[in-house]
C-alpha cells in the first residue's frame, strides 16, 4: 500500500501589483525562498509558473483579481512543511507578511493527504480550500492545526 504526502494551498492576495515598487523586497526573496523550500528535507514538489520560476505569478482559478496569488507544495510530512515555514529563513518572511499581502475574508489555506508520486491540480487545491471553507475539516481538506491523519 501506497504512502501518503501532504499536500498544501496558500493564496495571498497583494497589497500592491506584483510588479510595483512597493512589491519589490518580496519579489526579490522569491527565488531564494523556493531555493530555499526546494532544498529542504521533506520537500517533494512545488507549483511553478510557466517559466519554471514562482507561483506568485499563477493565476487563481475562477478569481479575476490579479492580486490574488497561489502557492501549492507537496511534502513528505506535516513537519517537514512546519519546519519549513516556522524554523528555516522562511520564517522571517511570514513574520512580515502583513508588509506585502492583504487579509481577506474567508480561509486561504488548505491541506490534504495524496499517495506518494501524485501531483495536485491547482484546480483541486481551490476545490479543496472551498469545500473546507463550506464543510470544515475533513479528509477533503483541513487546517495546519487540525489533527486528521493520512487516510488509512
Amino acid at each position: 500500500m501506497p504512502g501518503f504526502h501532504l499536500a498544501q494551498l496558500n493564496l495571498g492576495l497583494f497589497r500592491a501589483p506584483l510588479d510595483s515598487d512597493e512589491m519589490a523586497e518580496f519579489r526579490r526573496a522569491l527565488e531564494p525562498i523556493n531555493a530555499l523550500a526546494e532544498a529542504t528535507p521533506g520537500f517533494v514538489w512545488r507549483l511553478k509558473d510557466e517559466a519554471g520560476g514562482s507561483s506568485s505569478f499563477v493565476d487563481v482559478p475562477g478569481v479575476d483579481d490579479p492580486l490574488w496569488a497561489p502557492n501549492m507544495s507537496v511534502w513528505e510530512s506535516r513537519d517537514a512543511l512546519k519546519h519549513f515555514m516556522y524554523k528555516s529563513g522562511h520564517a522571517s518572511y511570514l513574520r512580515r507578511r502583513a508588509e506585502w499581502f492583504q487579509r481577506p475574508d474567508g480561509l486561504i489555506n488548505v491541506l490534504w493527504w495524496i499517495p506518494v508520486g501524485e501531483i495536485p491540480t491547482l484546480d483541486d487545491a481551490v476545490r479543496r480550500l472551498r469545500h473546507l471553507e463550506a464543510q470544515g475539516p475533513s479528509q477533503e481538506g483541513f487546517g495546519l492545526r487540525d489533527d486528521v491523519a493520512p487516510p488509512s
